[in-house]
């Protein structure tokens, strides 16, 4: 994503937006979260379980927030796109929490990681209008 940098770091941001160094660890400690919450459920419930399927919705709109913004460098169509991930993964959540808590549990960092994303797309979306 070398070519993309120019133009986010061009962006006018809010304050609190946290330093680029950050995103790498905090990623990755959510995904190792998700894939631990995943597996627990699938090997209680199955692939095709209702949980596992709004999983794979909410994974494939975390992908797809990234192209949103970064690949078509759209923040306001990303907005509308991070609410409906942040539907998806709270969906997730309650039914993870249904078929084992552990796993519900496990998804919460994530839920707050991207409720602060929504809010920092938000901001930028509107600084940059």
């Amino acid at each position: 994503m070398p070519a993309l940098r120019p133009w986010y770091a061009n962006l006018s941001k809010p304050s609190w937006t946290p330093p680029n160094w950050l995103f790498g660890p905090v990623w990755t400690i959510l995904y190792k979260a998700m894939a631990i919450a995943a597996w627990l459920v699938w090997r209680k419930a199955g692939l095709t379980a209702v949980p596992m399927q709004l999983f794979l919705l909410q994974l494939l709109l975390n992908v797809a927030w990234s192209a949103v913004f970064f690949r078509l460098r759209s923040p306001g169509p990303a907005f509308v796109e991070i609410v409906m991930l942040w539907l998806a993964i709270l969906a997730t959540m309650i039914e993870f929490w249904r078929a084992v808590p552990l796993a519900g549990l496990l998804l919460l960092p994530y839920l707050i990681w991207v409720s602060y994303a929504t809010a920092l797309n938000y901001s930028i979306w509107r600084l940059n209008a």
